[in-house]
């Protein structure tokens, strides 16, 4: 237990010091940990988003945190750092995919003794990142949450833009009223597209660790059908992978972590998450639940019939309530679209 507490020690002071000598823009750009006095059965590691900060992932953070988790969110590599950044001097966020799959391979080290298994999750280009260590180092970790994982563009101008260019560009607003980077390298973004692009091919024949990949409708950065295919071909050899996408009456937006970012449903976003990390289901469990709850029975009643009640989480309940119950009955019985059935 003293070297525990010597090294969740150290992981906070070291982070501190790199961070000092940065120096970082704000505080919330600065590494987030939440300690336990002991090992934890599961660690959460999350990676922010392209030119985001930690803070990103403080609701979940917190609320993984009382579900009696360690939780750490370091800085990514050149993100963060103060100072007037443009065309002339650009922000210094890498343009090697390497520098980030380094970065995560060492988080992972100081996660796994921290703990028994390692959950990572990640927004964005963070998400993407997580996407690679469940397909390449799915051995590691024990799942995977990609919330809305950049694996192409929105659309074929974005990502010819994305491809070819190597100007500067800029996201918008004030960046000095801004928590995170306005303006970026378009190389440093075109690393994660290179990466997604390789990540959907490689789905197709590799098995992945299991994970959930949330999407939105109005997703204004990444192609949500992507999200779709890339969830689809990681089932076929990984039955434990999830997919939600938020409907467009929801109006949740691309940075979907928190209700400052935008998203007024946060909470129901961390409910999903918890009962993801928590329960221990493939993807046809949970459909055959949907299915059931529109045949009248309840939730409890439908898990003791399975024989799945010890691996159904305690959020699972609030899960159900966002799965597209109608869509599953529509699959079952196909007949009764189109005809007014």
């Amino acid at each position: 237990m003293s070297n525990y507490s010597a090294l969740t020690t150290t992981i906070a002071a070291e982070a501190k010091a790199r961070e000092d000598a940065l120096p970082v823009r704000n505080e919330s750009c600065r590494s987030k940990f939440f300690f336990h006095p002991q090992p934890t059965q599961k660690v959460c590691l999350f990676f922010h988003g392209f030119t985001g900060y930690p803070n990103q992932f403080l609701p979940l953070s917190k609320a993984l945190y009382q579900k009696g988790y360690n939780v750490l969110v370091p800085l990514l590599p050149g993100h963060g750092q103060a100072g007037n950044w443009n065309r002339d001097r650009p922000t210094p966020l890498p343009t090697d995919p390497k520098v980030y799959q380094d970065f995560a391979l060492a988080w992972i080290r100081q996660a796994q003794a921290l703990g028994q298994q390692v959950v990572v999750g990640g927004l964005s280009g963070g998400g993407t990142l997580c996407g690679w260590l469940a397909l390449e180092h799915r051995d590691l970790i024990d799942r995977a949450l990609l919330f809305a994982p950049y694996l192409s563009g929105n659309s074929i101008t974005d990502k010819l833009f994305i491809k070819l260019s190597n100007s500067y560009y800029s996201w918008g607003g004030n960046p000095d009223l801004a928590i995170g980077y306005t303006n970026f390298q378009v190389p440093a973004l075109r690393l994660f597209l290179d990466l997604g692009a390789k990540l959907l091919k490689q789905a197709r024949t590799t098995p992945a660790a299991p994970m959930f990949i949330f999407s939105t409708e109005i997703d204004d950065s990444v192609d949500t059908n992507d999200h779709k295919a890339f969830f689809a071909d990681a089932l076929q050899f990984q039955p434990k992978c999830w997919y939600h996408c938020f409907d467009r009456t929801y109006k949740v937006p691309h940075t979907m972590m928190t209700i400052g970012e935008g998203n007024q449903w946060e909470g129901i976003l961390n409910l999903m998450a918890k009962a993801y990390v928590e329960s221990d289901l493939t993807w046809a469990e949970v459909e055959e639940i949907g299915f059931r709850l529109t045949q009248g029975k309840t939730f409890p009643n439908i898990v003791a019939e399975l024989g799945i009640s010890d691996r159904a989480g305690p959020d699972m309940p609030a899960m159900m309530t966002m799965v597209d119950k109608a869509a599953i009955v529509q699959a079952r019985n196909p007949s009764m679209t189109d005809n007014g059935g």
